[in-house]
């Protein structure tokens, strides 16, 4: 039988100014921040510019919204590409802490909104526009509407529950992790069962709302689908044997990710037996598992698992006595202060003789030089480095330069390979970006210019030539 609906009222309004304000400040510093995007961002920027139901290495959904943001904007400067972050994850911790009153009341909705608000990861993505921070309230949306189809039994909520599940896997593809821990969850905590009846509904709505990216990627010949395969998961690439040193630093960096205090709650609550407990430990469980899988076969980056912190943050508020609550927000507190302090003092301080976010400077700078030399020349751009093309495409989107990427040899390698390849036989002058000399016919040929790049280019050899099309196809790699 379904169990009755557990809410307390009053916890809307503490739960929307706390999170109304810290999303405010966080867009505040954004107007001051004096980073670059980083290449991700830009390539992000540039899907929007091609509106499509998806791209080489993510479904759609965030080239969409930065188009429709940048358009409403009538700017697309990095304050409005990276402006939905705080705002995705402002409402994130919104819809947490609905499922939060249902899971334990009004207390547990607003330590919920508090801590995710101010979580590590969050504090990240609402400074730097990410698929994790597209995906976010989606995912938070398919936990929340679940939860409340395992109490009412209503075909509404199924419906909602699947919609959001497909609006976040349009993010990521991530999101079919709250599937998986949905069947969990199902078949292990009676209260959480929706009925078949209701799992047919949600698993419809999921597929009608993905179906797009579906049919795109059939038409792609699964393009992304081999991309995440190949490149991110690592399984094509033969690596063999155990990462037991992979699987520590990832486990190592998920304290970080998540914080330290909320990260040995979460812990602890997946022992816990309560049947709570038991559902919020299942939904977090699948990508927590998958991704250390990952670590040990090959590699996992920090962000892989963010997923599993959704339904996290309300199991370690529930684990977590009053004093962990403080003391974990506290901790959060330190880095959601810290990180847009450095990109408003970028690029000071330094560590080593270099800016602390060194890998988000100098780019635009540099994109600015290598367009005044094409300008200057009338000749289109080349280069086979992706960070090199990301930038130029975004710094230089009104400055009427073809701007180049290699030709690719069997499946592209990025996104630029794919959609502005050098023109088969193409002959005429051109401005090639290299990081390794260019050859013509035997002979080293000169630079154009002296770069001399800055923030991530310094001391990187980043060199133009003026050369024809013809000698860069005989010119090694």
């Amino acid at each position: 039988m379904p169990s009755a609906a557990r809410t307390e009222p009053g916890w809307l309004r503490p739960a929307l100014a706390l999170v109304g304000c810290v999303t405010l400040a966080r867009l505040i510093a954004l107007g001051f921040d004096r980073t670059d995007l980083f290449v991700d961002e830009t390539q992000y920027w540039l899907w929007g510019q091609n509106l499509d139901f998806g791209y080489y290495s993510k479904p759609p959904l965030i080239g969409w919204l930065i188009r429709a943001v940048t358009e409403l904007a009538g700017s697309a400067s990095p304050f409005w590409v990276r402006m939905p972050g705080a705002v995705l994850h402002g409402a994130t911790a919104l819809i947490l802490a609905a499922l939060a009153t249902r899971v334990a009341g009004r207390s547990a909705a607003i330590w919920t909104a508090a801590l995710y608000v101010t979580l590590p990861f969050v504090a990240l993505g609402s400074v730097m526009i990410s698929t994790d921070t597209v995906m976010a309230p989606f995912f938070a949306g398919a936990l929340l509407f679940f939860w409340r189809a395992g109490e009412g039994r209503l075909a509404r909520d199924a419906a909602l529950a699947g919609a959001c599940a497909g609006a976040a896997f349009m993010a990521k593809y991530a999101a079919v992790y709250v599937l998986i821990g949905a069947a969990l969850a199902a078949a292990l905590v009676p209260e959480r069962r929706i009925g078949w009846r209701n799992t047919a509904i949600l698993l419809i709505a999921f597929v009608a709302v993905i179906s797009p990216n579906l049919i795109w990627n059939v038409a792609h010949q699964f393009l992304t689908v081999r991309h995440t395969v190949d490149d991110n998961v690592g399984l094509g690439q033969g690596a063999g044997g155990l990462h037991w040193d992979e699987l520590a630093a990832f486990l190592g960096a998920q304290f970080g990710v998540f914080g330290p205090v909320a990260m040995a709650a979460l812990l602890i609550g997946l022992f816990r037996r309560d049947g709570r407990a038991r559902a919020l430990g299942l939904l977090t469980l699948p990508p927590l598992v998958a991704v250390c899988a990952e670590a040990l076969l090959n590699r996992a980056y920090a962000n892989w698992a963010i997923s599993a912190f959704f339904a996290g943050t309300v199991l370690a508020v529930i684990v977590l006595p009053r004093w962990g609550r403080w003391t974990a927000l506290a901790l959060n507190l330190v880095v959601t202060l810290t990180i847009p302090a450095l990109t408003v003092l970028a690029p000071w301080p330094e560590m080593n003789g270099k800016p602390l976010l060194n890998r988000w400077l100098g780019r635009a700078e540099l994109s600015q030089r290598i367009l005044a030399l094409a300008i200057a020349d009338g000749v289109p751009v080349y280069s086979d480095d992706r960070d090199i093309l990301a930038d130029l495409f975004y710094t230089g989107r009104d400055a009427g330069v073809t701007i180049y990427a290699p030709r690719p040899e069997g499946r592209p390698a990025n996104y630029y390979e794919q959609t502005y390849p050098l023109p088969e036989g193409y002959t005429g002058p051109l401005l090639a970006i290299r990081r390794t000399p260019v050859h013509c016919g035997g002979v080293p040929m000169p630079p154009a210019a002296i770069l001399n790049g800055s923030g991530t280019w310094s001391g990187k050899n980043v060199t133009p030539y003026l050369i024809g099309g013809d000698c860069l196809a005989a010119a090694p790699d």
